[in-house]
Parts: structure tokens; C-alpha cells; sequence
């Protein structure tokens, strides 16, 4: 068994999570045995969830990236821990091993270093998915900087915010990214960001689609420009920065339900213990597997399923520059065949638009590598279930739907994969060390099985949200604070008669669109912005590919002459002001929206008008005015 840590039977599944609930601390010290450590921890945990403070591993020093590479040389170092599969099928692949990777990282960390970056310092990183980013972020890693990585569809605009409010002085870009058949311009919009960041101190450009860029003098400097003076002088320092096991790693941003973005903070040890523990137990990892997630980097799921969990545990991870349907929906499969993957984790998204193109891609692909497929991002529905278990996994390869959120850092609930039960659209039973507990309403908890409530945390575990960016406050109204002394989920949830968990969707105001949480004040803000726009309101509705759709009730200052073009109009703006990922599926014209007395939106009715149940509103008899729902209801797109 490669991984002393490594769950084989149900039964051992049963006696690991007694252990870890009993004994925590025992438990996870254990674990965390199995890491490199400069000086060993005083103590496991302290916690008090009502402040919030939570510290793991207290006193213990280390260097995440020393766990990533330096420990792997030896007895791994010609193995490939990077395989990176380009968006043009023209291109070549590049393969990385652990020597090579610990090179490039320990030489780009001197680059770091030449241009002024410290320990402490906040970098952002604005890239396409090709290696150089994972190099990157293990290069801030190495001499203690904290990366804020920020996925390459957001617009100026919301780089900005990012920018602001992590005071990033340094960024590291491309002149732009292949996705499919677009470029990304990446360096112009981070020039029209800059606009509002006069902070910026440095920005690095990595040379990948040649497209033109404007280059200004004393601040911006070429990747491989940089790469060269360092080379060439051979100075390049191996020694990685000493962190506390409480330094914090990265900053990533994440939609909240104010309009404002939320900077969720990781801390060294407990993000590199845990996530590592949940990626070899839930994909029962083998040493040589080939491990395929198709996230982006700039999710939660690409920085701990493709980077550090991968790489602590002397992995093998493919990364793909571009979109599972380009340049043809067989594309995914090409890739199974071609790097021979063993393990595939995508979103269910992805799952049903494959799916919508037939079986036809899928014919003459090879696909016996696979022994373990995955989900992500959002429940998986069981007809996309059955067709992923069926033709892509032969009905020989079990299915792991995972549960997470960006705050919790990796997993919580899963299935560990041909270890304990798997059910369709279940995400089945906690990882050990977590205590889910339903609560209604009031926060009483809901006890027994074949019940439904809110999805809180009742114990922490080492990769939890440390705070917010800037702003502990708002870390604690936004989890720890709806529900005494618990880790509030904002997830609906339902256990079933076996005590399995299956995810319900979301009670706040929070979208989940293709596995992407959106806040709808985020969005609204937005469409706001747009000329002539009084007032909107944004609520989720069923979408067969994106699982939630958005859908915007807009209120104008005068009817629009051309109601089409204006729809575009308003599209158009939220692509400047957030990005196309937060573009409104659908956008109604109305006169009014529902109101209290008080004045507050019953976004309940908007909902139910958007999924089409117009004939079970509920109570409308509270509103300020009552006779907007029949007007909003015969105008339903």
C-alpha cells in the first residue's frame, strides 16, 4: 500500500472516521506524520468557531513546496508530474518531470526574488491553463508569498476589485490565452485594470499567443527575458522560505452575497495535510496513475486537484489548455487515449453537454485506461450519472461526486472511490474528521435519517476558511455566525434512510452556474451599471446543461424601443463589469418587482416565476403591491 494513510475497505472507511471523530487530534497528527516538516507541531488544534480562530499544526515550520518536489527526487524525479496537453491538437505536449518542475520552480522563484517580491507580499496571477502557472504559484509558495490566482474570464473590472482589496503590488499574466477557438487578450485587460491600481509595482508577461501588447517600460518584463538574466548568472538559491504552519498560502476569490468579492484565506500546513489526505483516499490513488481534472487553475478545485494535492502526493497530473468540445466533442476522449488517463474528475456541465452531442465522439476512442471517473462543482443529475458510468466508464469504473466548497479547501463528503457505496446524485458520507449536522431554520438539529435541512460543519478540519482577506468580520457573519458554534455551508441538503448526504443547492443568494458560484448581488450590481437600468433582481433557475441559469427581472427608466437589442446591451455590460461567466441566461422587462412594506425583494415568487411554477406563489398578500405578479408572470420569457 503506497500511502500509509490510504483507506482499502468499507470497514476500515468505518473505523478511520470513529477514530478521527473520537480522537482528532490523535487522528490528524498521524496523518500529518507523513509530510515534511522543518520542526514538528506543539499541538494539533486550537479552535473557537463563534471568534472565528481556528490553528492546526500550531508551531509546526515547513514549505508546502518541499512536500511538493524537493521530497520526491530522490526516490521520483524522472517520473512526470506535470503533463500538459495544449488547446491545438497541432501543438506538442509537454511533459514534466519532478526534477524538471523543481528547477523551473526554484529558477522562477528567483525571478521573484530579482523583482522585488518577499515573504508576506501578495502576487496576482492572471494565465491561461498552461504550466507556467502552476510553476508560478509554487514559485510564491517557495519564498513565502501569498498568490491570489484570478481565472482568466474575469473582466478589468473585477481584476481590479481583487487588486485592490489584496493590495497586490505584483502580477504575473500572459499576452494572452488559447481557450477553445478564442485568445483571451489577458495583458490589455490587465492594463485597463491598472488604470484604478497605481499600487502595481511589477507585472511579468509570459510570451504565449504573440498577440500585441503594449510593454511599459520600468514596469513590465518578459517571462523569459527574466528566466535568462537568472541562467545566465547562475545564482538560482534552492532554499525554500520557512513558514509557520499558519502562514497563509493564497488568497482566492470567491462571489459572495453582497456585491463584493470574498478573498478566502489557506494557511500552509492544514491546506497541504488535508487535501493531500482527500485526494489519495477519495481517488484511491496509485503511485504511476495519470490523474485528469478538467478544471481551470483559477477554481478552488484546479489549485487542490491539479497542483498541490496531486503533486504532495508524487502524482502525476494532466492539465488541458482548452474546452472539452474543441475543436469536436470528441476532444476529452482524444486526451483519455492519447495520455492514457487513469482517473477523470470533471463537472457534471461538462458531462451533460457531451452528452447532448450523442454517442458519435466517443466512437473509435480507447478508453480502458479509466478505472476511476469524478465529479465537481455541483450535484450530478442521474441521467448524466448513468451516462458517465455507462459510456465512459463501461460500468467498470466507480464514480466519486464529491462535495466542497471553495472555503472548505478540498472535500468534505464522497463516495472514496470502489471503497464505500456509490448513489447516483449522493454525494454519499463525510470524509473522516468531518461532522456534517442538518439544522432547521432556528438551528435546532435535525436528527435521524430521511430528513432535510441546512448543511452546517460541526468540527473543523485542517484546510477550513482561516478568514477573509482583510476583513475577519465578514468571514465570521458569513459562516460561523448564522448558526451557533457551527461552519454554515449555505447548502440545503437531504439524508436519506442509509444516512447518505445528498446536496439540495443553494439557501442563500448564491448561484452555482456550471459549477461556478455567482452572487446575485454581484450580478445585479452589474446590470444596474448599464445605462437606463432603475433596479434588477436575479434568481437561479433549472437548466438542463448549466444545472442553474440566471435569470435578470429588470426594471427600465422607459420602455426600451428595441427590447432585443437592449437585452444586448445589458449582456454586454455585465461581460465588462464581472466577465461572460456571469452573463443572465434569460432578461424580463418589468414594471415592479414583488415587494415587502419594508421594501425587501420576495425573491421566493421571482424564483418560482422563473422555474415556471406560476400557480404555487404562496402568499403574496404581504406585498406592498400585489398585482406586479400577474404582470410579471404573463410577461415569463
Amino acid at each position: 500500500m503506497p500511502y500509509p494513510f490510504q483507506i482499502t475497505s468499507y470497514d476500515q472507511y468505518k473505523e478511520t472516521y470513529k477514530h478521527s471523530v473520537e480522537q482528532p487530534d490523535e487522528f490528524w497528527g498521524g496523518v500529518a506524520e507523513n509530510f515534511t516538516w522543518r520542526k514538528k507541531w506543539d499541538k494539533v488544534l486550537e479552535w473557537d468557531f463563534r471568534k472565528p480562530d481556528i490553528k492546526w499544526f500550531i508551531n509546526g515550520k515547513l514549505n508546502i513546496t518541499e512536500n511538493c518536489l524537493d521530497r520526491h527526487l530522490a526516490q521520483a524525479g524522472d517520473r512526470p508530474a506535470l503533463i500538459w496537453e495544449p488547446n491545438s491538437k497541432e501543438e506538442a505536449h509537454r511533459v514534466i518531470t519532478y526534477k524538471e518542475l523543481h528547477t523551473s520552480v526554484c529558477t522562477f522563484a528567483q525571478v521573484l526574488k530579482n523583482n522585488g517580491v518577499k515573504k508576506g507580499d501578495r502576487v496576482c496571477l492572471y494565465m491561461g491553463m498552461v504550466p507556467e502557472l502552476p510553476i508560478a504559484m509554487l514559485a510564491c509558495a517557495r519564498i513565502g508569498a501569498i498568490h491570489s490566482v484570478i481565472f482568466g474570464g474575469f473582466s478589468a473590472q473585477s481584476i481590479s476589485d481583487r487588486l485592490q482589496d489584496a493590495q497586490a503590488e505584483f502580477i504575473i499574466t500572459g499576452d494572452g490565452a488559447y481557450r477553445g477557438g478564442k485568445d483571451i487578450p489577458l495583458k490589455s485587460t490587465i492594463d485597463d485594470a491598472l488604470v484604478s491600481c497605481p499600487f502595481v509595482k511589477k507585472v511579468i508577461v509570459y510570451l504565449r499567443t504573440h498577440t500585441p501588447i503594449s510593454m511599459i517600460k520600468g514596469r513590465d518584463v518578459w517571462w523569459d527575458d527574466e528566466i535568462k538574466k537568472v541562467t545566465a548568472h547562475g545564482n538560482i538559491s534552492t532554499e525554500a522560505e520557512e513558514m509557520d504552519a499558519e502562514d497563509p498560502l493564497f488568497i482566492l476569490y470567491t462571489s459572495g452575497s453582497t456585491g463584493k468579492p470574498k478573498g478566502v484565506v489557506h494557511t500552509s500546513a492544514g491546506y497541504m495535510v488535508y487535501t493531500t489526505y482527500t485526494f489519495v483516499n477519495i481517488f484511491q490513488y496509485q503511485p504511476g496513475d495519470v490523474h485528469f481534472c478538467t478544471a481551470d487553475i483559477g477554481w478552488i478545485t484546479g489549485h487542490t486537484y491539479i497542483v498541490y494535492s496531486v503533486l504532495c502526493a508524487g502524482g502525476t497530473s494532466l492539465m488541458y489548455e482548452g474546452l472539452p468540445t474543441w475543436p469536436d466533442a470528441g476532444r476529452m476522449w482524444d486526451i483519455v487515449d492519447k495520455h492514457k488517463v487513469n482517473i477523470l474528475y470533471t463537472a457534471p456541465t461538462a458531462i451533460r453537454s457531451l452528452m447532448a452531442y450523442g454517442l458519435a465522439p466517443l466512437e473509435g476512442k480507447d478508453l480502458s485506461s479509466l478505472k476511476i471517473l469524478g465529479t465537481v462543482g455541483e450535484p450530478i443529475n442521474e441521467e448524466a450519472w448513468h451516462w458517465y458510468d455507462v459510456h465512459i466508464g463501461k460500468k467498470r469504473c466507480p464514480i466519486v461526486d464529491t462535495w466542497w466548497q471553495t472555503e472548505t479547501g478540498a472535500t468534505l463528503i464522497s463516495n472514496l472511490a470502489g471503497v464505500t457505496p456509490a448513489k447516483p446524485s449522493y454525494a454519499t458520507l463525510p470524509l473522516p474528521g468531518i461532522q456534517p449536522v442538518l439544522v432547521d431554520e432556528q438551528g435546532k438539529e435535525i436528527t435521524g435519517n430521511d430528513v432535510s435541512g441546512n448543511l452546517c460543519i460541526r468540527f473543523p478540519w485542517p484546510s477550513i476558511i482561516r478568514t477573509t482577506y482583510g476583513d475577519h468580520e465578514r468571514c465570521r457573519t458569513n459562516y460561523f455566525a448564522t448558526y451557533d458554534n457551527m461552519y454554515f455551508t449555505g447548502d440545503g441538503c437531504y439524508r436519506d434512510e442509509n444516512g447518505f448526504y445528498r446536496i439540495t443547492g443553494r439557501v442563500d443568494d448564491v448561484l452555482n452556474v456550471s459549477g461556478h458560484r455567482i452572487g446575485t448581488a454581484e450580478v445585479e450590481n452589474a446590470i444596474n451599471m448599464h445605462t437606463g437600468v432603475l433596479e434588477s433582481a436575479v434568481v437561479g433557475y433549472p437548466h438542463d446543461l448549466k444545472g442553474q441559469g440566471i435569470y435578470a427581472y429588470v426594471i427600465m427608466e422607459a420602455d426600451p424601443e428595441d427590447a432585443k437589442l437592449t437585452q444586448s446591451d445589458i449582456l454586454q455590460t455585465v461581460t465588462r463589469v464581472i466577465g461572460p461567466i456571469a452573463r443572465p441566461d434569460k432578461i424580463q422587462f418589468v414594471k415592479g418587482l414583488p415587494k415587502t412594506r419594508s421594501g425587501k425583494i420576495m425573491r421566493r415568487i421571482l424564483r418560482k416565476i422563473a422555474e415556471g411554477e406560476i400557480n404555487n406563489l404562496g402568499d403574496t398578500s404581504t406585498l406592498l403591491d400585489p398585482g406586479i405578479v400577474n404582470e410579471i408572470k404573463e410577461g415569463r420569457i
